[in-house]
Formats: structure tokens, C-alpha cells, sequence
């Protein structure tokens, strides 16, 4: 096992409690961030994928207490998102790839990969990819597909794609002041909002650009019916950004899915944890006990 030995635990004003955390280095690919909850013994392992602009941390600091009091859970950043790859260009599939690699460098057995807004598709990707890597899916606020029907435009991908090459010449540091920027009138008004602008403003721009290309490109409408793993889909009934209607096709077309639905908008894992949370832990139950079976 390649890993860095450095740890973190996070517990500043500015930001929630934590689980440690730690860089490792996947061969190969390069160095990306993990939080790690160790769980009971013998406990189910849970892997956690982030969202779009989200990290690990921002993602997933309301859940993870809970989630660690019955798995083992490891969260990683997404590649050129928080301290998640660099240098690599972004793709869905490379997400995934990099996922098994990091199943593989921690030994881990064959995972519950928990998905949400774009870790979906990255969940959807691992198994599709490296099935013996996984148990079980969870499936949050998020579907087969993102964009409008019959409304890709390959200008809009050229551009996109132009865009992301361009801002990839564009040092870190000022990347992260323009986003420091960007972010604070947003969040200055919440609690977290310095710890979150933070997290967000560790983002590559260009990955997020490239991501959000991808993310238009993905359908797995063609394949999805064939997941043979034990699957929950937490369902955001309220959500402007993922149609709940595709949510709950989704669900639908996958064999024996179960629905987990919140009454909340696209950003509950942080908006409104009190309904996302318990919603979350009964999903990742429901797959635990039927992938064990």
C-alpha cells in the first residue's frame, strides 16, 4: 500500500466535527484526500461520492456521524475536486476508475457505493465497470441522465471542453481566490460559510467545467436495468435541479430498487439534514441487509 502520513482531524470553529482524514496516493494516478470512520468490526464498508463543486467534506459532514455509529465509511474527493487528482483530465469513467483504485490500494471488500448528484453516475459507473467491487448501491438525488431529451448540443460540449483547457493554464492560487470570491456573499450568512467557502474554493475550475460537460453527455438509460446488486434510491421530491420524476424512473428501472424519499430540495445533504439523514442511514440499512442475505 502506497499512502501519505499525514492525518487530519477537523474540529475548528470554523467547521463541523470530522472523521480523520488522509492523502493516499493511488499508483499510477496520483494523490487524492479520504475521510475514514473505522465502524464496528466486521461492519458493511460504505463508500461515499460527492456532487458536483461539492467535496467529501462539504458533501457529507450532516451524515457522517451517523453513518459511522454502523459502517465503516470512506469518503473520497473526486478528482479535481477539493484535494481530490490533479493533472488528469476529467471524466465520469476515470471518477469510477479511480473509486476501484482506491477499493483496491485499501483493501477493501466489496463496497456499498452511496452516490449522490454526480457520485450517482460515478456510483453507476463502478459497478457497471468493476462489479466485483461492489455489494450494493445507494443512489441520492440523482438519475440516468441530466440533460434535456434530444437537446445535446456537440457546440456546447466543444466549447465546454475549450473552456476547461483553457482555465486549466490558470494557476491554483488564483482559481481559488477568484472562487473565495465568488462563493462568500453566498454562504457569509450561515454558520459554516467561511469553513464552506473554503472547501469549495480548493475546486478546479476546469474539472468543474469538464465535469458539468460530462455530467450533460451521461445516460445510462440503456444499461441501468441490468444492476444486479442490491439497490435504494433517496429521492429529493423537492428538487429543482434532478427532476424527482427521472429519480424515481430510475428507481423504477432498476430491479428490485427501493425508494427513500425526502420532501427537500437538490442540496439536502447539507439543507436539511433532519430529513435527508434518517432517510439516508434506512437506505444504506436496507442495502446492508440484502446484500448480506
Amino acid at each position: 500500500m502506497v499512502a501519505d502520513t499525514r492525518t487530519e482531524t477537523r474540529t475548528s470553529p470554523e467547521g463541523p466535527p470530522l472523521p480523520p482524514a488522509r492523502s493516499v496516493v493511488l499508483p499510477g494516478r496520483g494523490r487524492t484526500w479520504i475521510l475514514e470512520s473505522p465502524g464496528p468490526p466486521g461492519a458493511p464498508t460504505l463508500l461515499l461520492l460527492h456532487g458536483w463543486t461539492a467535496t467529501a467534506a462539504l458533501n457529507w459532514f450532516t451524515a457522517l456521524p451517523a453513518l459511522g455509529q454502523h459502517y465503516r465509511v470512506v469518503a473520497m474527493d473526486i478528482r479535481g475536486h477539493g484535494r481530490g487528482l490533479r493533472g488528469r483530465p476529467f471524466s465520469l469513467r476515470g471518477c469510477a476508475n479511480d473509486a476501484a483504485a482506491l477499493c483496491t490500494l485499501l483493501e477493501l471488500p466489496p463496497v456499498i457505493a452511496v452516490g449522490y448528484s454526480m457520485g450517482g453516475p460515478i456510483a453507476q459507473l463502478l459497478w457497471r465497470r468493476h462489479p466485483e467491487q461492489v455489494a450494493g448501491l445507494v443512489l441520492c438525488a440523482t438519475s440516468t441522465h441530466f440533460s434535456r431529451p434530444r437537446a445535446f448540443d456537440p457546440a456546447f460540449d466543444l466549447a465546454g471542453r475549450g473552456l476547461a483547457l483553457g482555465l486549466g493554464f490558470v494557476p491554483g492560487g488564483a482559481q481559488r481566490q477568484v472562487a473565495r470570491h465568488a462563493l462568500r456573499g453566498r454562504f457569509a450568512a450561515t454558520d459554516l460559510g467561511a469553513w464552506a467557502v473554503e472547501q469549495r474554493a480548493r475546486n478546479e475550475f476546469s474539472s468543474l467545467v469538464s465535469a458539468g460537460v460530462e455530467l450533460r453527455r451521461y445516460d445510462s438509460r440503456s444499461w441501468i436495468g441490468e444492476v444486479n446488486v442490491p439497490t435504494a434510491v433517496v429521492a429529493t421530491t423537492g428538487d429543482q435541479l434532478v427532476p424527482p420524476r427521472r429519480q424515481l424512473a430510475m428507481a423504477e428501472a432498476i430491479p428490485g430498487a427501493r425508494v427513500f424519499p425526502v420532501a427537500a430540495d437538490h442540496a439536502a445533504c447539507a439543507a436539511a439534514p433532519r430529513l435527508f439523514v434518517p432517510a439516508l442511514v434506512a437506505a444504506c440499512a436496507d442495502v446492508a441487509a440484502r446484500a448480506a442475505r
